[in-house]
C-alpha cells in the first residue's frame, strides 16, 4: 500500500513538472496519468491536487492555445473551438479565450490568408478561383460570413 501512494506522489510530481512548463489541459493530463498505470479515482484526485496548486487552469490553457493558433497557425475561430471541444474544455472557457482574439487583427489575418491563396491560384476563371480559396479560408476555420464579406477586396 505505501508503494502505491509513492507512486501516485511521483506521478503527481511528474504531471506538475510537465504542467510548469507549458500550458496543459486536464484531458491530456488525465490520459497520460492513466497511462502511468492509475486508476480514474486517483487520476481525479492527482489533477484536483494539481487545480488546487495552480499548475493547471483550463482558463488559461485556453487562452494560450487560442494565442498560439491564431499568431502562429493562422487559424480561425471555427476551427480553434472545434479543436478545443475535442479536448473536453467548456464553452464558456472557450468563448472566453476566443473573446481574447483582438477583431482587428483577425480580419487582417483572414485578408493575408485570402490574398496568399487567391496568388497561388492558377484558376483562370474567377468563379473557380474564388471557391478555391473560398474552400481554403473555410478549412483554415474562419467564418464563411467573413469570408464572403471580404472575397471581393481579395479577388479585384
Amino acid at each position: 500500500m505505501e508503494n502505491e501512494k509513492a507512486t501516485i506522489k511521483e506521478t503527481y510530481v511528474r504531471m506538475a513538472r510537465l504542467c510548469s512548463r507549458s500550458e496543459q489541459c486536464f484531458s491530456d493530463i488525465h490520459k497520460k496519468i492513466l497511462a502511468a498505470g492509475h486508476i480514474n479515482e486517483e487520476a481525479d484526485d492527482i489533477i484536483r491536487m494539481l487545480k488546487e496548486e495552480n499548475f493547471l487552469s483550463d482558463e488559461r490553457y485556453v487562452k494560450a492555445y487560442v494565442a498560439d493558433k491564431f499568431k502562429i497557425n493562422k487559424w480561425g475561430k471555427i476551427k480553434i473551438r472545434y479543436y478545443l471541444k475535442a479536448k473536453g474544455l467548456s464553452d464558456e472557457a472557450i468563448q472566453m479565450g476566443l473573446d481574447g482574439i483582438n477583431e482587428e487583427q483577425y480580419k487582417k489575418a483572414l485578408l493575408k490568408t485570402l490574398k496568399d491563396k487567391a496568388k497561388s491560384v492558377k484558376k483562370k476563371n474567377k468563379f473557380e478561383k474564388m471557391g478555391q480559396v473560398i474552400r481554403f479560408a473555410q478549412g483554415r476555420g474562419f467564418e464563411p460570413e467573413l469570408i464572403h464579406r471580404y472575397i471581393n477586396q481579395v479577388l479585384e
